[in-house]
């Protein structure tokens, strides 16, 4: 039975021949700079939900738990999401205030990892963001709370069909932003 599967998932198409390129050299040194562009890029060309993302915390005992949710918001704080304070992921942001955000556009072969520290946005914006729910009802929710996650890494994926995915990997120090890249190994 498991060989049958393999064989399955072996033939289900990769990626086509016509994808986007990624210029290592040509890649801005802010990493929220392509993010904004590839995320404007999937929202331009019509993929369904371009704002979802699978948001990574980890468990008191140190296992990672994914789940999807959306962004709301990009600014200097961060990327912005919400979720209710007391859910899962509320309690393990509030025990290690750290998460990653795994974005994937599959039309494009684009990935994009962020990590970085999660802060607790304000009431006032919080209970604005409960407001713009399509299924708000006028009733206030003190337990929905508003994040933002400010990243201290990013790495975009730009995949081709060969399988040599480009990367481009960030991280922020003291100095600021630095850039390296990985090329995928033929194989």
């Amino acid at each position: 039975m498991s060989g049958d599967l393999r064989d399955v998932l072996r033939a289900l198409p990769g990626f086509p021949p016509s994808l986007p390129e990624l210029s290592v050299e040509e890649a801005p040194e802010d990493p929220t700079v392509l993010f904004r562009r590839w995320l404007n890029d999937a929202i331009a060309e019509g993929s369904r939900q371009p704002h979802a993302f699978d948001l990574l915390t980890l468990r008191p005992d140190g296992a990672p738990v994914g789940r999807v949710l959306i962004v709301k918001e990009i600014d200097g704080r961060g990327v912005h999401f919400s979720t209710h304070e007391s859910s899962r992921k509320g309690a393990h942001l509030a025990a290690n205030p750290v998460a990653s955000m795994l974005f994937f556009w599959r039309e494009s072969g684009r990935s994009v990892r962020l990590t970085g520290t999660v802060d607790s946005l304000s009431d006032e914006e919080s209970a604005r963001d409960w407001e713009q729910r399509p299924n708000y009802d006028g009733a206030p929710n003190p337990d929905w709370r508003l994040y933002a996650l400010a990243p201290t890494e990013a790495e975009f994926m730009q995949a081709r069909e060969d399988r040599r995915h480009v990367r481009v990997e960030y991280l922020l120090g003291a100095d600021g932003w630095s850039r390296g890249h990985v090329t995928t190994p033929a194989g």
